[in-house]
């Protein structure tokens, strides 16, 4: 009991609190009635936690956190009530592209934000699909019509086979996205497709441009991850900009990655990973600069939370959140105690921390795949192990690549040649694990046994970080 009472770092008390809040806007799902006064009761809750900061008071940081999760997220659901009456109705409206525009089957798909049907503006965002494949961008502002249905996942409504009316395109609105695709442009004129789109897909995540095969290739093989903007893409390059710059300087070094950080996003676009890379980039970078580290689950706990403030529809539905955030909980958590609990020494060979890495990311999105997707990817592991430690190479390449292209332009195939055989390369061994008849399985599991599976493995991690001694404040994601 001696340990119930032990006084905490307040950092504890902040995570117990983010970790309550995402709890309380995952149930206002269900439980939508609460009301603001909840967030005043839990202001005595926090104080009296953050006052005395014992270990039995966390139980009341999760309480408050819970209360106000429930009210942020009631007052999104509140207005998400504005759709229910259109179900069904023959609409016109107009709203802005999200992101990327993916054409599939000569159709388009895609989703809008700033939503407006005449003078009323409506929340949230509606999924769509366009027949043919429109000349549109991320950014551009749409006129449609067609009948609204009732949204899936985090989307408040579905608008299929739309009628596009008129497509607004603000000259010089997004310099990042004119950017990234001149220098998509510039990796074209050096590499062949389909190499030349994979290259954009690691560098940029822009994976509209790949054909359906290859993507088809990738899923099976389990490495769409690598295709998409993530915080695997902005890792790499963060910590090459940190490395280089901080032989110069501290402030040098922290202001570039910033820069890297906030460049990546607005060329990518502020999808729920990017966001999450950002945010878990941005903090650990600052507690680089002050001298400090995050603890793995603290900074879990505050991503999260405040991915979920900003948007609550992330945490009701959106699987590119869900699966961001399992993935980075498997790589800065179960990795790192994995290898210590199997591995004594600190340094472990290259090819085994990949293995490691890519078997817990897989134990922690599992769950979430098969209750979602019914599919899972047997040969992942191994196309990780094959193609993963290639990948920064191949971007350097590229990069080079693209370069040359856009500055010189009639040798840009002779200077893109390494990036063209290391694409073309990758992407054999791609088709390769695709094509293998045990590479995916179809397995359909109930929601139930994927909250149980979670529990196994927190239990299996809290085991092995016992029994190894291992301290995952150790544990970083800028080094």
């Amino acid at each position: 009991m001696r340990w119930l009472g032990e006084r905490l770092h307040p950092m504890w008390h902040i995570a117990a609190l983010c970790y309550g809040l995402v709890s309380g806007v995952v149930l206002a799902q269900w439980w939508s009635g609460a009301s603001w006064w909840l967030i005043i009761a839990s202001i005595p809750l926090i104080s009296l936690a953050f006052w005395q900061r014992r270990r039995i008071l966390l139980i009341l940081t999760l309480g408050a956190g819970l209360l106000i999760g429930l009210v942020r997220g009631s007052s999104d659901q509140a207005q998400l009530q504005l759709y229910k009456p259109l179900y069904g109705q023959s609409v016109r409206l107009t709203g802005v592209v999200r992101d990327d525009v993916d054409n599939v089957n000569s159709s388009a798909r895609l989703q809008i934000t700033y939503i407006k049907m005449g003078e009323m503006s409506l929340p949230g965002q509606i999924w769509l699909s366009l027949r043919g494949n429109p000349a549109i961008k991320r950014g551009d502002e749409l006129a449609l019509r067609g009948v609204l249905k009732p949204g899936f996942g985090n989307f408040a409504a579905v608008l299929a086979r739309a009628k596009l009316d008129s497509v607004k395109r603000t000259a010089g609105g997004d310099p990042a996205l004119e950017l990234r695709d001149t220098f998509a442009d510039g990796v074209h004129k050096a590499v062949d497709d389909p190499g030349a789109s994979l290259g954009i897909g690691f560098l940029l995540g822009k994976k509209s441009m790949l054909p359906e095969d290859l993507l088809e290739a990738l899923k099976v093989a389990g490495l769409t991850h690598i295709i998409v903007a993530s915080g695997y893409n902005l890792t790499i390059l963060v910590r090459l900009a940190r490395r280089l710059f901080a032989k110069i300087s501290k402030y040098l070094a922290m202001l570039v990655s910033c820069s890297l950080v906030l460049g990546f996003i607005a060329m990518t676009g502020a999808s729920p990973s990017m966001v999450r890379a950002g945010l878990v980039t941005g903090l650990s970078l600052l507690a680089w600069y002050v001298g400090r580290k995050f603890h793995p689950v603290v900074l879990l706990g505050l991503v999260s939370a405040i991915t979920v403030l900003c948007n609550p529809s992330y945490a009701w539905g959106d699987m590119g959140w869900m699966l961001s955030f399992a993935a980075f909980a498997g790589v800065i958590i179960v990795a790192p105690v994995l290898t210590a609990y199997f591995f004594s020494t600190d340094k472990v060979p290259a090819i085994i921390q990949i293995l490691l890495e890519t078997l817990a990311a897989q134990l922690v999105t599992a769950p979430i795949i098969m209750a979602a997707f019914g599919q899972l990817s047997v040969i992942s592991l191994l196309a990780n192990i094959l193609v993963g430690p290639f990948i920064p190479l191949a971007m350097l390449l590229t990069s080079i690549g693209g370069v040359s292209g856009l500055i010189v332009p009639v040798i840009a195939h002779i200077i893109g040649w390494p990036a063209q055989m290391m694409l073309d390369a990758m992407i054999v061994v791609v088709n390769w694990c695709a094509e293998q008849s045990w590479a995916a399985v179809e397995l359909q599991i109930p929601w139930w046994i994927a909250v149980l599976w979670y529990g196994l493995i927190i239990a299996a991690v809290w085991f092995m970080k016992w029994r190894s001694g291992y301290r995952l404040r150790d544990a970083s994601i800028v080094t």
